[in-house]
C-alpha cells in the first residue's frame, strides 16, 4: 500500500454540493486562534474531530452508509490516517483543536514512483513504510469494507506521481466551527511554504465551494473527476505550483 493508500480513504474533508448539510472549507476570512502542530497527547482528541466532522460528509456517507455504524467506526478508521500522517509528515490544527489539517509529504523514488518521505518535517517522521501494518490496522477498523478500498484505488490512480509534493489527505473544522476562517488559515500556513521551498501541494476537492476556494488559492483541477460508483458522489484532484 502507497502513501496515497494510507490516507485516500480519509482524503474527503467535504463532498457535497449542499451549502446546508455538507462540511466545507472557510470562504470568508474571521479572526481564528492560533496555528501550530499537534502535540502526541492530543492524537486521541483530533480522532475524535475527526470522526465527528465527518458524519455528515457524503464520501464517508458512501463508504460506511449505515449511520449507526459510520458513528461508531469513524474515530479509529480516521485515527489510522492520522497515525500516518504524525509518521511521515505532520498535522497542524488550531490552538483550541476546532480544527486540524494532516499533511503528507511525497517524494519521488529512484523508480519513479510516489513515496511518504518519513524524514520530510524535521524528523517528525518516525515511519517504516510498513504497509502491512496499515492494512492490518484498516482491516480493524473497518473489516471487510469494499467501498473504502474501492475509494483508495481510484483516488491512487489519479494521484500524480512524478513530482515531489506536499499531500492535504485532510482538513476538517469542528461543525460548530465552520465558515470562521479556520480552514483558510490552515491551508494558507502551509501553501506559504510551499512558495517559499518552491513544493507544489495536491489535494482532492469533494465539495462545489471547497473547490472555489482552493482555486482561489492558486489549485488547478489536474486529470480527470473521480466519480464513484453506484451513484457515489464526486472529487475532484487538484495541483497547486508554487508562487512566486
Amino acid at each position: 500500500m502507497t502513501v496515497h493508500q494510507r490516507a485516500a480513504a480519509a482524503a474527503s474533508e467535504t463532498t457535497s454540493p449542499s451549502p446546508d448539510t455538507s462540511p466545507s472549507l472557510d470562504s470568508r476570512p474571521a479572526s481564528v486562534p492560533g496555528i501550530r502542530r499537534a502535540r502526541p497527547e492530543e492524537r486521541d482528541a483530533i480522532s475524535l474531530l475527526l470522526g465527528e466532522s465527518f458524519m455528515e460528509d457524503p464520501v464517508s456517507g458512501w463508504v460506511f452508509p449505515d449511520e449507526a455504524h459510520r458513528r461508531a467506526v469513524h474515530p479509529g478508521f480516521f485515527g489510522v490516517f492520522l497515525d500516518a500522517a504524525l509518521r511521515d509528515g505532520w498535522v497542524d490544527v488550531t490552538d483550541d483543536l476546532s480544527a486540524a489539517a494532516l499533511w503528507i509529504p511525497v517524494q519521488v523514488d529512484g523508480a519513479g514512483d510516489a513515496c511518504a518521505d518519513a524524514d520530510a518535517d524535521a524528523g517528525e517522521g518516525e515511519g517504516d513504510g510498513g504497509d502491512e501494518e496499515m492494512s492490518e490496522l484498516l482491516a480493524m477498523a473497518d473489516p471487510e469494507n469494499d467501498r473504502a478500498r474501492i475509494v483508495a484505488e481510484l483516488t491512487e490512480a489519479a494521484h500524480p506521481g512524478d513530482r515531489a509534493h506536499y499531500y492535504l489527505p485532510t482538513i476538517v473544522a469542528a461543525p460548530g466551527r465552520r465558515g470562521e476562517g479556520r480552514g483558510r488559515a490552515l491551508l494558507t500556513t502551509v501553501l506559504d511554504r510551499c512558495d517559499e521551498e518552491g513544493m507544489p501541494a495536491y489535494l482532492e476537492a469533494s465539495n462545489a465551494r471547497s473547490r472555489g476556494l482552493y482555486e482561489r488559492l492558486g489549485f488547478a483541477l489536474t486529470g480527470t473527476p473521480i466519480d464513484l460508483p453506484d451513484g457515489g458522489p464526486r472529487m475532484w484532484p487538484m495541483w497547486r505550483e508554487p508562487r512566486g
